[in-house]
């Protein structure tokens, strides 16, 4: 995971880089405006695919079987896309009263990556009281977060239609408030 956070003031207004000689209203207006913000990004959390039933006989109920490698597949276990995260046909179920050969956590789901921004500023109306205007975006690049991976691969002795499908999001879309 990395997390990165900065904040900035914007060099407008007198004193400053452009419009220095700005006063009155004008350097009201331009001046002591800041802008911050925050990126996060992440890589996917591992994930198991799963059996859906108990093969192995041990009568565990809380914890599935993992299925077994399929030796004649060929081709990328991890797709990537939301309609198929994982190919199921990479995997096999194993025999009845035996465990599959897939590791636990042995793949990793999808990631995620964000970037909240703000810009703000403050107004002094005297010296006890002040006011502030805030405009701020969540995910401002309404970069499309995918949530976790249906890990069961099988349904019954059959490949389940919705193995490897992601049906939501971890984050929402962009998102904006002006306070």
């Amino acid at each position: 995971q990395f997390n990165a956070n900065f904040s900035y003031e914007l060099p407008f207004g007198r004193g400053r880089h452009w419009g220095s000689g700005a006063s009155g209203f004008a350097d009201h207006l331009i001046g002591g405006w800041q802008w911050s913000g925050i990126l996060t990004a992440q890589s996917g959390f591992p994930f198991t695919p799963q059996v859906g039933s108990n093969i192995s006989g041990t009568g565990d109920s809380g914890l599935v079987d993992a299925p077994s490698r399929n030796p004649a597949f060929s081709g990328p276990v991890i797709p990537g896309n939301v309609n198929q995260w994982y190919n199921p046909q990479a995997f096999v179920l194993p025999i009845a009263g035996t465990f599959g050969n897939v590791a636990r956590g042995a793949f990793i789901g999808p990631g995620l990556t964000t970037l909240d921004t703000s810009l703000f500023k403050k107004f002094s109306i005297n010296e006890r009281w002040s006011l502030q205007f805030r405009a701020e975006a969540f995910n401002i690049l309404n970069h499309a977060n995918f949530a976790g991976v249906n890990p069961t691969v099988f349904s019954g002795a059959n490949i389940s239609p919705s193995a490897g499908i992601i049906t939501s999001t971890a984050t929402t879309s962009r998102q904006l408030q002006f306070a």
